[in-house]
């Protein structure tokens, strides 16, 4: 039982729910205990415990790249169909070493620099992003995870797995991020557009592999033709997956948002 003075004012409840983002300035630096007199314990700085953080000025940047990507992308596909059409002109035992240099070679290399400087701030701000909405994730569900956020950023450089960790990161996060019933039922998540996107990266990616050992050990003219059929469904699925993935980032975006501002329940 607790005792209150006559005529004071109850004392304050703690807010219910995930608070709104932080408007500007870092969270709270909570440093270690003093000792409550002189001469008593110093007690351990208590862990620092995570904070949402908005993830929208992300998810726009990434919008914008990875359009761009998918844009590159359909360009190194015509390329690749207009190398098609430029090799059938030559015999198909030629040697690679014997074609003759033209408007074909020059948009296969445009292609492949315009990928190589879109590919890369892509892949870095999307994990960026992809850490900041599991950790948001974390603040609003802990319970809805079974791999550390940690997992979001190393998922994707373990061979073979990140074909599949980080898709567990994502499902997980999409749960979390998906706001509880009127009641506090716990209601579905459907992923479909998670799970779409996922699987045509996954394609497009083994597809990709393939193409590139493949063209690596091209020698002759059928050869490259066979080889550039893989590059054109690579660059085609890549396309589709990027599309999708804007999708899958502006959608987790806005579930996150109206989280944040709402609370974890659904209102009726």
């Amino acid at each position: 039982m607790s005792f209150t003075a006559p005529g004071s004012p109850p004392p304050p409840q703690p807010p219910a729910g995930p608070q709104p983002y932080p408007q500007a300035g870092p969270a709270p630096y909570r440093g270690p205990h003093q000792a409550p007199y002189p001469g008593g314990p110093v007690y351990a700085a208590p862990v620092p415990h995570d904070v949402l953080r908005s993830p929208k000025g992300l998810a726009t940047a990434l919008t914008w790249l990875l359009g761009a990507s998918a844009a590159v992308h359909l360009f190194s596909a015509g390329a690749g169909a207009y190398e098609q059409s430029w090799l059938r002109g030559f015999s198909g035992d030629t040697h690679f070493d014997d074609l003759e240099l033209g408007l074909s070679p020059a948009l296969t290399v445009l292609a492949g620099l315009l990928q190589l400087l879109t590919v890369l701030p892509t892949v870095v701000v999307f994990i960026i992003w992809f850490h900041r909405v599991r950790t948001n994730g974390g603040v609003f569900r802990p319970d809805a995870f079974t791999l550390g956020k940690g997992w979001a950023i190393g998922g994707w450089f373990i061979p073979v797995a990140h074909f599949v960790l980080p898709y567990q990161v994502a499902r997980q996060t999409w749960r979390a991020s998906t706001q509880l019933g009127p009641d506090g039922s716990d209601r579905p998540a459907p992923a479909a557009l998670l799970t779409s996107w996922w699987v045509v990266w996954v394609l497009s990616t083994i597809v990709g592999r393939v193409f590139g050992r493949i063209y690596a050990d091209a020698d002759t003219v059928d050869e490259l033709l066979a080889a550039g059929r893989l590059g054109i469904a690579s660059d085609l699925a890549t396309a589709v997956a990027g599309v999708l993935a804007v999708l899958f980032v502006r959608r987790l975006t806005a579930m996150q948002n109206t989280m944040a501002a709402e609370g974890p329940y659904a209102r009726a």
